[in-house]
């Protein structure tokens, strides 16, 4: 009984946070089938924690690469939320709560589906790890599909084994990363003015908005392709709706918007949901 209302308490905590996080996933990933639910709410707070150290103002390089290093040791071993909690709690004061609650994000995912979810964990942070050692270094398109991959197209793949997982719903591995790599780089245009305040550029040499949103409708057209092939269920609800907020997205910024308003995200989901 004990072990049920923890778990209860686990995912109210995570459903909070998801809404705080991701007004994107929240609904898409509220409305999935439980079991399934619980994987994806973890995957994603998860990646969504360890995002956060690689993009924290106040660590030191060096300090986010041990961290992302740990986190992928951690995640490798039998031990996973001992060794997640030695690892963070130092810097419990300056670290944000969705990353502080590592654990606890890692614990939500059923026992059958947390292989899946762990060993992208794991891979993740490492790719972070590397990324930020070389500092974010992008000059070639093959450079910027490789730090999409890192970040997301490796969650679309990450998707394709859960709903095998969870249903035997079969998808296209490679269409999959394309569906993860379209939604990150709308997130590259629309975060293009910030990310060059912070110092990074995700933009290979050369390239402009022109090139950029190219390469984001390319992707999002494999994205399309991805989810047109799913069959009906719980993996092609779910996957509408951010991609449909990613076309809508990409239109605003190439007439000069940037953000989605609260108002046309509700209108966008109840279009592709019915």
């Amino acid at each position: 009984m004990e072990g049920i209302l923890i778990n209860n308490v686990v995912r109210n905590d995570a459903m909070t946070m998801l809404k705080k996080t991701s007004r994107t996933f929240y609904i898409p990933i509220s409305q999935l089938d439980l079991g399934l639910r619980e994987a994806v709410t973890s995957a994603y707070l998860c990646m969504r924690a360890i995002d956060e150290i690689e993009d924290h103002d106040e660590l030191t390089d060096p300090l986010k690469v041990e961290l992302l290093l740990g986190i992928h040791e951690a995640f490798q071993s039998p031990h996973i939320i001992e060794a997640t909690q030695k690892i963070l709690s130092p810097y419990g004061a300056v670290l944000p709560a969705v990353t502080r609650q590592l654990d606890e994000w890692a614990m939500l995912c059923p026992t059958s589906g947390a292989p899946i979810v762990y060993r992208y964990i794991a891979k993740m942070s490492l790719q972070m790890a590397e990324w930020v050692q070389n500092g974010w270094s992008i000059h070639t398109e093959e450079d910027l599909d490789r730090y999409t991959y890192s970040v997301a197209g490796m969650v679309g793949e990450m998707l394709s084994e859960l709903w095998l997982w969870h249903d035997g719903t079969q998808s296209d591995l490679t269409k999959a990363v394309a569906f993860g790599r379209g939604l990150q780089a709308v997130n590259i245009l629309r975060n293009r003015e910030e990310d060059l305040k912070r110092g990074v550029d995700f933009f290979p040499d050369g390239w402009g908005f022109k090139e950029m949103q190219q390469y984001t409708r390319r992707n999002l057209q494999l994205a399309d392709s991805y989810i047109a092939d799913l069959k009906e269920g719980p993996a092609l609800k779910f996957c509408k709706i951010p991609l449909a907020l990613a076309h809508a997205t990409v239109n605003l910024i190439a007439v000069g918007g940037n953000k989605l308003t609260r108002d046309a995200v509700l209108k966008i989901v109840s279009r592709v949901t019915g």
